[in-house]
């Protein structure tokens, strides 16, 4: 009877250490779970623009999967649902939207909207213009920088000024330019020179004095 004792003693103590530890563990590692957490919902989400190639698929119905353009009026038409409005709105929320449309025909639909070419809305486009190799305007993407653009649009003509290039954006419904170190950056390989892109940017590159 005393060694039973002695041992219920025992396995209590190692429980009240072990709960100890695990409330020592979850203490320490909630910072870092609360830190992964924001880094979650601060992705960028892409938002769906007129030209743009989507692909439905609703789960169990082939039949009703389809891949489509978004038109130049934003919207789109799929089997069973016809001109849905498409642009200006993420993915999920147009899932959502045929998801409710579909429940007059099928039982509990699941949509699943991918974006297979990317063009975004107007708002959101980065654009390109002067002595670049290609000017263009091309879709926002999260975390685009000013080489990623130059790569997309294939660098800086031999009439380039690069470093005289500016940086326009939009601040408070007022344009503010700043000045772009691109020939730095494109020849010379100094990413110091480099700066991330948002929504609605525009680089414009001068043609150099002769």
């Amino acid at each position: 009877m005393k060694l039973n004792f002695a041992l219920r003693g025992m396995a209590k103590s190692a429980l009240a250490a072990a709960a100890l530890l695990v409330a020592g563990l979850s203490y320490s590692a909630s910072p870092a779970m609360a830190q992964a957490a924001q880094s979650a919902t601060e992705v960028s989400t892409y938002v769906i623009g007129p030209g743009d190639q989507l692909q439905i698929s609703v789960w169990k119905n082939p039949e009703l999967s389809t891949a489509v353009p978004v038109r130049p009026d934003g919207r789109i038409s799929t089997p069973l649902v016809t001109d849905v409005v498409a642009a200006g709105r993420t993915p999920e929320q147009l899932g959502h939207d045929i998801e409710g449309r579909l429940k007059k025909f099928v039982s509990d639909p699941i949509v699943t909207v991918i974006v297979s070419s990317f063009v975004g809305p107007y708002s959101q486009q980065v654009r390109i213009v002067g002595e670049a190799s290609q000017p263009k305007a091309l879709p926002y993407l999260a975390h685009m920088t000013v080489l990623d653009a130059m790569i997309a649009s294939g660098g800086l003509t031999p009439y380039a000024s690069g470093n005289r290039a500016k940086l326009i954006r939009k601040v408070n419904g007022k344009d503010v330019s700043t000045t772009l170190r691109l020939s730095d950056l494109l020849k010379e390989g100094d990413l110091s020179a480099n700066a991330e892109l948002q929504p609605g940017d525009t680089i414009i590159i001068p043609q150099s004095f002769f």
